[in-house]
């Protein structure tokens, strides 16, 4: 498994089996608040879950279609950030993360997606990175803009999260229109 250093206190890892406990730790212990932007939360609370969820990523890693990482912070896990999917045909990569409540607004999410943007236009050879997020989440939406990405629509009725129906709102960043290719 990989490790990728972002600075002195943060990297992120790919998924592996023995992450499943502390993410399990994180979703029963954050369950309401993990619940207000993520779907997965209710449904997926075990270790078992987790490991399954670790199978299936790591599986879709090996076919080339997504890439699931663990972000680590001072050697703890504290959240979690993807390719949600890469397409190679449009060469279109979209990113999703989370990270504990504990965590937020420490520049945590930013520096992540910053080194994704950064795999994503260099190493995947991807065009464009794409970021869907809840119109209501005003910190992940902070996030996009504040690394360039460019408020392509919004998608109404997108989601069922756990009974709510959301709109979603569509970011994206070309690599010509980037910094980072």
């Amino acid at each position: 498994m990989f490790k990728i250093d972002i600075d002195e206190e943060l990297s992120i890892a790919l998924v592996q089996e023995s992450f499943a406990p502390l993410y399990a730790e994180i979703s029963q212990s954050q369950n309401e608040y993990l619940a207000q932007w993520l779907a997965w939360p209710p449904h997926c609370q075990s270790e078992q879950d987790f490991r399954i969820f670790v199978q299936r990523s790591l599986n879709d890693y090996a076919e080339g279609k997504s890439m699931t990482c663990a972000i680590v912070l001072n050697g703890k896990l504290v959240g979690n950030c993807s390719f949600n999917s890469i397409n190679h045909d449009t060469k279109k990569a979209t990113i999703g993360y989370w990270v504990s409540q504990a965590e937020q607004g420490k520049g945590i999410i930013t520096r992540v997606v910053q080194k994704l943007i950064d795999i994503g236009f260099n190493e995947l050879d991807m065009e464009k990175i794409e970021i869907s997020a809840a119109v209501g989440n005003i910190p992940s939406r902070k996030v996009c803009e504040r690394l360039g990405f460019e408020l392509e629509g919004i998608i109404t009725r997108n989601e069922n999260l756990n009974g709510r129906v959301i709109d979603h709102a569509i970011y994206g960043l070309l690599r010509i229109n980037s910094k980072y290719s």
